[in-house]
């Protein structure tokens, strides 16, 4: 049995691990609620932007062809896991990791594979593999603004017009609550058109556009595709910031039912050296009086 000192030590070191994360989980719930709020604002900008290229692009009769909607056979392929800068989340980062690993050996299995890495930890772990990897974005999350995304997005776009891409996969964690989040593997290039076959067949609204309708989805293309991007991050740093609280909160808990334990350790122990001292007492006593 372990003598008191180690107990009282351990106990000690449990209460300050306790307080550590009870501290994060508050820390991530005040970066939760910010993130979430972002993430809450930008979808329905992100899907009405959407529906007006959608709308836009059926009535134009395939008269405008979308450089960004070309298909090619695809040999080459440029994956962007999103994960965070940091660890004690959970399985957030690693569930990224497996679901990139999962879509190279089936999806892509006798591709030309690269990857772009935004967050430390992606960074971090396809470094160690034998996978290719340009342009390094894994500090993204420390000044986390449109601009930074943007410059990663129109990254990953020129990449694409230039031919060193066939196509562009985002591997994210979309953020549904506090405790859930649910892997997306999105093609990012070349746009899908076929999702939106039925809204392109009947367009709800007749726009009026100047200067004219070409130009208008020449420039509502790319920013679509730049807000899809962002979003995706948006989703991620909420996603990260959840996990990380649920993985906090388990952690206090967990620590509070180790508590208990050593707790009750440490008073057994207590009670059986005071035991024991007794008897030495007694044994001594007797002793004596045999004497």
């Amino acid at each position: 049995m372990a003598n008191l000192k180690e107990v009282k030590e351990r106990i000690t070191s449990v209460v300050s691990t306790q307080q550590i994360t009870k501290a994060m989980k508050m820390v991530s719930a005040a970066k939760l609620r910010r993130a979430q709020d972002k993430i809450i604002q930008m979808r329905p900008y992100s899907q009405k932007l959407t529906q007006i290229l959608n709308n836009v692009s059926a009535a134009s009769d395939g008269a405008t062809d979308i450089v960004f909607a070309e298909k090619r056979e695809v040999k080459r392929v440029l994956i962007i896991p999103v994960t965070s800068d940091k660890g004690l989340c959970g399985a957030f980062n690693s569930n990224v990791i497996k679901a990139v690993n999962i879509a190279v050996a089936t999806h892509f299995a006798d591709k030309d594979i690269t990857i772009l890495p935004i967050g430390k930890k992606a960074f971090e772990a396809f470094k160690k593999r034998d996978f290719k990897m340009i342009a390094d974005y894994s500090q993204l999350f420390q000044d986390l603004n449109f601009e930074n995304v943007r410059n990663a997005a129109e990254f990953a776009m020129n990449s694409f017009i230039a031919g060193e891409f066939d196509q562009v996969v985002l591997v994210f964690n979309e953020f549904k609550n506090v405790a859930t989040q649910e892997i997306k593997v999105e093609q990012f290039l070349p746009m899908a058109k076929e999702e939106n076959a039925q809204e392109a067949k009947a367009p709800e609204v007749d726009y009026i556009l100047e200067p004219s309708r070409k130009y208008i989805i020449e420039e509502l293309v790319p920013t679509s595709l730049k807000i899809q991007f962002y979003k995706a991050v948006l989703e991620s740093n909420a996603s990260e910031h959840g996990a990380r609280m649920t993985a906090m909160d388990k952690a206090t808990e967990n620590a509070g039912e180790l508590l208990k334990e050593l707790r009750l350790m440490y008073n057994r122990t207590r009670q059986a050296a005071i035991t024991n001292e007794i008897l030495e007492i007694v044994s001594g006593a007797n002793a004596l009086e045999a004497n």
